[in-house]
């Protein structure tokens, strides 16, 4: 199967020309009437498991069960409550990031429209992790609390600081806040999967072709492993970000 090697600017009604095409479901996954969804995939690749786009959704519950893959989540219109076994809730709003373990079991609770880009990865060839509450399994990136837990990782310039919220279960995808000053990166192969929300500051990123990309804050993007680029940034630069790493 040949993925397309190029970064992924992502737009909140999908591309120019595409939108969102209204998504198919099966009333057996809901414990409500069914819902108005809405889906645009901006990358896919089902031998690794990975998926990123956006989707929106109406009023909707899902029945209970195991959460299909780790997720990583930019809620960008509305708020959810995701429910554990107990019915506890844990409630992001719009604005808020956040991630679910694969496996773990809950309901998603959804009372008003929601809009959201997304990073799901779902190894088809490892078992589904067996987690027994779903508390431990919903993490939300609070970026104040991220920024006050940042640790530098470099010791050479640029400086750089990353702060880790995120791990699965597998050990292989991740996600925190990392910032850094102003650098120019070297052309080179991305080693791994990466989607990016930038809070602070911009960048620019040049692929080996010569295409150019800016992103400033607000933006979204997707990075596919092996893409051939480059980074620069003119400043301070700062980012929420999941990256899924193959070689971990």
């Amino acid at each position: 199967m040949s993925i397309e090697k190029s970064i992924i600017r992502f737009e909140p009604n999908g591309p120019a020309g595409a939108g969102l095409p209204a998504m198919e479901l099966d009333p057996a996954d809901f414990q409500s009437e069914l819902p108005d969804q809405h889906l645009h995939v901006y990358f896919e690749d089902e031998e690794v498991g990975l998926s990123a786009g956006v989707w929106t959704t109406t009023d909707m519950q899902e029945v209970f069960g195991p959460y299909p893959g780790d997720e990583f989540m930019w809620v960008l219109e509305g708020r959810v409550a995701m429910l554990d076994g107990n019915g506890t809730a844990t409630h992001i709003k719009q604005g808020e990031t956040f991630c679910l373990h694969n496996g773990v079991p809950t309901s998603w609770k959804q009372v008003g429209f929601l809009r959201k880009y997304f990073m799901t990865y779902d190894n088809p060839n490892a078992p589904t992790p067996v987690n027994d509450s779903a508390g431990s399994g919903v993490v939300v990136l609070d970026a104040v609390a991220l920024q006050s837990g940042m640790e530098q990782i470099n010791k050479e310039p640029p400086l750089q600081h990353e702060n880790i919220a995120f791990t699965n279960d597998a050990g292989n995808m991740f996600a925190g806040m990392w910032d850094s000053m102003a650098f120019e990166g070297e052309m080179k192969p991305f080693p791994w999967y990466e989607f990016a929300q930038i809070l602070n500051g911009e960048v620019t990123i040049t692929e080996g072709d010569g295409t150019i990309h800016q992103f400033g804050a607000g933006d979204a993007f997707f990075i596919p492993e092996g893409t051939l680029c480059s980074w620069k940034t003119h400043g301070y630069v700062k980012k929420l970000y999941s990256i899924v790493d193959l070689s971990a």
